[in-house]
């Protein structure tokens, strides 16, 4: 009982800051004729309860895709209907047919908090919690409950989700993949990942690892035995998976390519190129980066920048995915999943940048094994997002999350005290080094002033975005400068993740759990 009276303090401290970041301002809010998230999400559930299900993907008198038209997979919209339709007893006016078209009250802005609270509660975070009590050294009752509040407080999840409008329920079901994976429940890790993948396509960012993962415990048992019978059953389990999903799209063949159009809109993507640039807003990827010494659309074609993106993509994947395939293990899978999206995050073609959730997330699964640099990572991830939430209103609840976090994560895993190169994992990096293993001896010096000096330059450059006006010839100065500095972070974390994947010692020795 103790146990769970320490975690359910955990969750309540969480849901207390999820609550206070709520009061706040949403995207786009009274910014007509397009307002913002918080407005797609109240659209689709408008398109979703009040036209039939072969409309929701087409364009039509009553479904305007380009106001918000539905460019996630089948469960993001089966989710919107369950909300409209709770909706529709307490204000039928909320999703009314056109007429509801940006409508915003203060008890509609309560409705919808409110879903995005259900949807914290039933699928993320007793995820986080089960997680951090499978783990062998979190299983004391008061290590797996700081575990679990360094993860529900990380600052830019709340933020999105709870301040600009979103639904973490992609990452939740993620998340209960990557838990049902570490006891060995395959199958269900891997309807659980469907799942995620059938919410959100940008899931795909995590597809690799878990493919590789699981295609390499195959063949450790041998594809002529229990690792065929093994691969045929997550075959079925995926097929039954996204069958079970796409059902009621199944009815023609026309439905489901729509459905796939307006999931991977490469024409829109390529049309919208010769007039904005790769990315939406400012982001922290290398094209965004580039774009400040290099108008790269003024060089290469965009079926070429194309290519491109998806050869260094693929590039800078293949070395963890060969690794994760050779020699599986579940601490080399949870590595990859921040290395995979990471990567897909800085050389993918089309970002945005609340993407860098998709790298957070399975970051905050190894604060534990490296308290340290997940830390800083977590804290660079949420400052690479700052313009959005500026934009949103959302500057005192950035600030306060943020220091809430560094506070709890510095007294809960002393960080400083744990920036060796052993700390960091890499220790069989610098043995392979020989002649240059003294070069380690001064490491953890280094690694603090650069924190140090990291921390300080975010802290700068947040006061001077939200005080300073820019020169009038330079209006993104600080935007551009928030996104090429983070850039320049998620570069050296990319290298960091992969020396320690591929010089991982560990690798035979999976991390035990607990039935």
């Amino acid at each position: 009982m103790e146990k769970w009276s320490l975690m359910t303090i955990t969750v309540l401290l969480a849901l207390t800051v999820r609550w206070a970041v709520s009061l706040g301002s949403y995207s786009g809010a009274g910014k007509p004729p397009m307002y913002g998230d918080y407005e797609a999400q109240r659209h689709w559930q408008e398109v979703t309860y009040n036209l039939p299900i072969r409309q929701w993907y087409f364009n039509t008198s009553d479904n305007n895709l380009l106001y918000w038209g539905l460019d996630y997979p089948p469960l993001t919209a089966y989710h919107s209907f369950l909300c409209a339709y709770i909706a529709k007893l307490i204000n039928p006016d909320w999703i009314a047919l056109h007429t509801s078209r940006g409508y915003e009250s203060q008890p509609h802005k309560l409705f919808m908090r409110a879903t995005v609270f259900v949807a914290d509660l039933l699928i993320y975070i007793p995820a986080v919690i089960l997680y951090c009590f499978s783990l062998k050294e979190t299983s004391t009752k008061k290590k797996a409950s700081i575990f679990a509040l360094c993860i529900l407080l990380y600052p830019g999840l709340i933020l999105i989700d709870h301040g600009h409008f979103q639904y973490p329920l992609s990452l939740g079901f993620a998340l209960w993949g990557v838990l049902c994976l570490s006891y060995d429940w395959d199958l269900l890790g891997s309807a659980a990942f469907c799942l995620a993948l059938n919410y959100k396509q940008m899931e795909l960012y995590h597809s690799l690892p878990f493919f590789c993962y699981l295609l390499g415990k195959c063949f450790k048992k041998g594809l002529k035995g229990k690792g065929l019978v093994l691969l045929t059953k997550i075959a079925g389990t995926v097929v039954a998976s996204f069958a079970v999903c796409w059902l009621p799209f199944c009815t023609d063949m026309e439905q489901i390519m729509q459905v796939l159009r307006r999931l991977f809109k490469m024409n829109v993507i390529i049309t919208n190129y010769l007039f904005f640039p790769p990315f939406q807003d400012k982001v922290a990827n290398i094209w965004c980066s580039l774009s400040v010494l290099i108008k790269i659309k003024n060089v290469v074609s965009p079926q070429t920048q194309l290519k491109l993106s998806f050869a260094v993509t693929f590039l800078s994947l293949l070395p963890t995915c060969i690794k994760l395939t050779v020699q599986p293990s579940l601490r080399g899978f949870k590595f990859a999943l921040v290395s995979s999206a990471l990567s897909f995050f800085l050389f993918s073609f089309q970002v945005h940048e609340k993407s860098i959730l998709l790298v957070s997330v399975p970051v905050c699964l190894i604060i534990n094994e490296i308290p340290f640099m997940a830390t800083w990572f977590l804290l660079v991830s949420t400052f690479s997002m700052l313009p959005l939430l500026l934009k949103d209103g959302l500057l005192l609840p950035y600030a306060v999350t943020m220091l809430a976090f560094l506070s709890v994560c510095t007294a809960s895993f002393s960080i400083f005290e744990k920036i060796s190169a052993e700390d960091l994992q890499l220790k069989p990096f610098s043995l392979s080094l020989k002649g240059y293993v003294s070069w380690f001896k001064s490491f953890p010096k280094i690694v603090r002033s650069l924190f140090l000096l990291s921390v300080t330059l975010m802290g700068i450059l947040s006061v001077v975005s939200a005080a300073v006006h820019p020169p009038q010839r330079l209006p993104d100065l600080f935007p551009t400068a928030v996104s090429v500095i983070s850039c320049l972070h998620f570069l050296l974390f990319l290298v960091y993740f992969n020396v320690v994947i591929l010089w991982d010692s560990k690798n035979s020795r999976s991390q035990k759990k607990i039935s």
